[in-house]
């Protein structure tokens, strides 16, 4: 799969995330599917901050879609949606997320110091990797969408970029980190276990990515997200 094709897939299935409780007004088999569209975004920031020719308007303009698209996502979450589930319950949109997981990177990459490992798979540096742990906090204190998982998921996929093995397997492991607490203190609900299933299964198309950008959408893809959580809110008014 190309770049522009996971950036189609995560929007398709956010699409039908959101959706899904529009239409059900609980949880359902539209939000399962819509656990793919984290997971392929976080990807696909730590792929834009390998490629990107412009780093700081790379970050500045996540934070300013962050700023535009706070209005649309706390009508939209405040309306209607994670009102009878409180998995993601954050007053902080997704692009808060992306933008604290890009700093997370910047941070850890561009401090010179001598790893402890340093292999061809990663390398691991730990007066970097302290601060990265703070960057981490500070997404959970302010409650970003997804929280420290979000962040950590990004930081990840750039630590183990070069072992798709590693990057699978720290992969599922904070997948399991999120879900399991959740699934033991509410054991009779299956949406916790459909919610791991499909969110470990979401590692798939970062599997078949070939490296290649595929046709360029600057902008488009960014205005989606909060365009069409503002249109979601007004279908949810009007009905």
């Amino acid at each position: 799969m190309t770049s522009i094709m996971l950036k189609i897939l995560a929007c398709v299935t956010m699409l039908i995330d959101h959706v899904g409780y529009v239409v059900y007004g609980t949880t359902s088999w539209f939000n399962y599917i819509g656990r793919f569209a984290f997971t392929i975004f976080a990807f696909q920031i730590s792929e834009g901050y390998i490629h990107t020719k412009n780093l700081k308007k790379y970050l500045l303009r996540l934070c300013i879609f962050a700023l535009v698209s706070q209005a649309p996502y706390l009508l939209f979450t405040g309306t209607y949606a994670y009102i009878s589930y409180d998995l993601d319950k954050m007053p902080l949109n997704i692009f808060f997320t992306l933008a604290l997981g890009l700093i997370a990177i910047i941070v850890y990459d561009k401090i010179n110091i001598k790893p402890i490992i340093d292999c061809k798979l990663f390398k691991l540096k730990i007066i970097p990797l302290i601060l990265v742990a703070a960057i981490v906090y500070i997404g959970q204190l302010a409650r970003v969408d997804y929280g420290y998982y979000g962040v950590l998921i990004i930081f990840f996929f750039y630590l183990f970029r070069e072992s798709k093995i590693l990057t699978t397997i720290s992969f599922l492991i904070l997948v399991l980190f999120r879900y399991i607490p959740y699934i033991i203190s509410s054991p009779g609900n299956i949406n916790y276990i459909m919610f791991l299933i499909f969110t470990a299964l979401s590692i798939i198309p970062i599997l078949l990515y070939n490296k290649r950008q595929g046709r360029k959408v600057k902008f488009a893809l960014y205005f989606f997200y909060p365009v069409h959580l503002f249109i979601l809110y007004l279908i949810i008014t009007l009905i």
